[in-house]
């Protein structure tokens, strides 16, 4: 009996032994791991590093810096000179094709209200043609009436018919005559104010056709002595080549 209790003390005391053996192992590699983590320092923000103002004048400085760019040579003051004429030649070039082509402009709106103003006298004076032909015939019917109007002639063509009341019969002939008169003088006083009408429209529009020929005939001789000054002024300065004529087809 004593044999048995010892070997199984025994045994309970090497159970025991080898579980505190596990437990310290297991402490020890955890109290390592705290060591390590808590070693390590936590890098919340880091901090971007900024050179400071000598640092960076001290770079510039060194050896080993970008070289700076040279300074532009000073422009030539007789180039810009030539420069500066030339663009103002070309600008006296523009202005003068401009202002040619604003007067060739000119010229065709002048040139189609110088067709107008011939065609609409044209017109007027074939409307006073008529005008005057009527006026004519109007003219010859009323000397006509007039002379049917004279006492002898009104009996002379109411004594064809046969009546006992011949008072009234030249009556009523004279009162017709008289109505046409009327009436042929009213036509004629209109179509003699058409004529006249017509007369100071003819007027205006030869007056309005004259001006603007003289205009266009003055615009030519412009251009002409234009031409002329351009070409001579060209060949003082600097002699242009003449150009070739073109053929004729």
């Amino acid at each position: 009996m004593s044999g048995k209790s010892i070997s199984r003390y025994a045994l309970v005391a090497l159970a025991l032994f080898l579980v505190g053996g596990l437990l310290m192992v297991d402490s020890n590699a955890q109290k390592r791991k705290r060591k390590r983590r808590s070693s390590a320092p936590r890098i919340t923000n880091p901090e971007i590093y900024q050179p400071t103002t000598t640092e960076n004048s001290n770079a510039n400085n060194s050896g080993d810096s970008t070289p700076t760019e040279s300074p532009s040579p000073t422009p030539d003051p007789e180039a810009m000179k030539k420069t500066i004429q030339t663009l103002s030649n070309q600008v006296d070039k523009l202005s003068d094709k401009l202002n040619q082509m604003e007067e060739s402009q000119r010229s065709m709106v002048d040139l189609e209200r110088l067709g107008r103003a011939e065609q609409r006298s044209s017109q007027l004076r074939a409307e006073q043609r008529d005008v005057q032909a009527k006026i004519g015939e109007l003219e010859v019917r009323l000397e006509d009436v007039e002379f049917a109007l004279k006492p002898e002639n009104v009996e002379r063509a109411t004594a064809v018919y046969g009546t006992t009341r011949p008072e009234e019969i030249r009556a009523q002939r004279k009162k017709q005559l008289e109505t046409e008169r009327e009436r042929v003088q009213r036509q004629l006083e209109q179509l003699r104010a058409g004529d006249a009408h017509l007369t100071q429209a003819i007027a205006t529009s030869d007056a309005e056709a004259d001006r603007l020929q003289k205009k266009l005939d003055a615009a030519d001789r412009s251009a002409i002595e234009n031409s002329k000054t351009k070409v001579q002024s060209g060949d003082s300065i600097q002699p242009q080549p003449s150009p070739t004529p073109t053929p004729n087809r």
